[in-house]
């Protein structure tokens, strides 16, 4: 009886957008708390006292997470599905946050954009917004 009255709600496009926009929005803060805990750096912080690396970098993890909703939404009928593989391609972008402070032995990637190396930063940034082009379009 509740899923046919949800599935009959999220016929309406203009709910099923709400809903849609209301799980996006609910798990990029959560995704971003997650990557707070995995990074040596407050970014909330540092933003606020002007390190444009932790902006880039963060701003990256945006672009990322929130690109990987945009083709889990384009690729699934669902709201669960969608949320689903996104949750998927999320768990992914961790992963290579990991794999990119591993190949980078020469220098720590956190004490770097930390210390507002911007380079650091921008590859940081463009990282996250490239490999979520790779998992997004993996998505299905």
């Amino acid at each position: 009886m509740a899923d046919k009255e949800v599935d009959f709600l999220l016929s309406n496009p203009y709910v099923e957008t709400l809903a849609f926009f209301s799980i996006a929005v609910l798990a990029l803060i959560v995704f971003l708390a997650i990557f707070e805990l995995v990074t040596k750096y407050k970014d909330w912080d540092e933003i606020k006292n002007g390190n444009l690396s932790v902006a880039m970098a963060t701003g990256g993890k945006i672009f990322g997470i929130c690109n990987l909703f945009r083709f889990a939404i384009l690729n699934n009928d669902s709201v669960l599905h969608a949320l689903i593989w996104a949750v998927y391609g999320y768990l992914l972008l961790l992963v290579a946050y990991f794999i990119f402070e591993f190949l980078t032995p020469y220098f720590k990637i956190d004490e770097q954009i930390q210390k507002d190396n911007r380079a650091v930063g921008f590859l940081s940034m463009v990282i996250s917004v490239s490999l979520s082009y790779v998992i997004g379009a993996s998505v299905t």
